[in-house]
């Protein structure tokens, strides 16, 4: 099986006004002659580290089970970090996403041959992480056709951006929340219930009649359960 390379880049953002440390997964064999498709993830290196995004693509791509794909993490600095950027009452989260479609896509798209349709484009995440790839595909829904959502945080302000979404039809909503997560204990040491808000949210999006995927499975807010369905989530958007 050949595998892909990962690289660190550097990546200053004007939106945020701070430098960003990207990993970038590029398939082997990478050719100018293909128009690759782009997954961005936020909580970047959990999904490289935890999640295992680069092995994974490595394999699903040598087995024909998903296109040929770009993956790229965007870290977060900390705890803090994570909800200033993730979260729609954070003070840096319109920042955030602008700099997601305004900055790193055409960053990407100048480096990289890219497929260029927002069908193309996926965001990607987990928790707080999975929030921001929701808000980000709602906002830009011309920039960013799809999200995968592995347990994201949702509360009444999520729920309230939701309820104003129009034309959702044009994106679709890979949506996954446990069973066990009715008490997850957060970073900063609160305690939420994820689930039952994300029933809410799932509620909400079939009223909407946007396309998605949703299944509560057995287990709780933890990579334990999020990295053996990256092999399902994958094939489902990029299949």
């Amino acid at each position: 099986m050949d595998k892909g390379t990962v690289k660190d880049i550097a990546f200053f953002s004007d939106s945020l006004q701070e430098e960003m440390n990207l990993l970038i997964y590029i398939p082997a064999n990478y050719s100018p002659l293909y128009q690759y498709h782009i997954c961005i993830a936020s909580d970047g290196r959990d999904y490289f580290q935890l999640g295992g995004i680069a092995r994974l693509a490595d394999q699903l791509i040598d087995d024909y089970e998903i296109e040929q794909t770009i993956f790229v993490g965007v870290p977060y600095r900390d705890v803090k970090d994570r909800a200033r950027k993730y979260i729609p009452t954070g003070d840096l989260f319109d920042a955030y996403i602008r700099f997601l479609a305004h900055e790193l896509v055409p960053y990407l798209d100048k480096e990289f041959s890219t497929n260029q349709l927002a069908s193309s484009r996926v965001l990607m995440g987990d928790s707080m992480a999975g929030t921001a790839s929701l808000m980000g595909v709602v906002h830009y829904p011309n920039i960013f056709g799809k999200a995968i959502m592995h347990s994201p945080y949702v509360d009444e302000h999520v729920l309230e951006k939701m309820e104003h979404v129009k034309h959702g039809d044009s994106i679709f909503l890979y949506h996954v929340i446990g069973l066990k997560e009715e008490q997850v204990t957060m970073k900063d040491n609160q305690v939420k219930d994820f689930l039952t808000p994300n029933r809410a949210l799932h509620d909400l999006i079939v009223t909407k009649r946007i396309p998605t995927f949703y299944e509560e499975f057995n287990g709780n807010h933890t990579w334990t359960y999020w990295k053996p369905d990256l092999h399902r989530a994958l094939v489902k958007i990029f299949g």
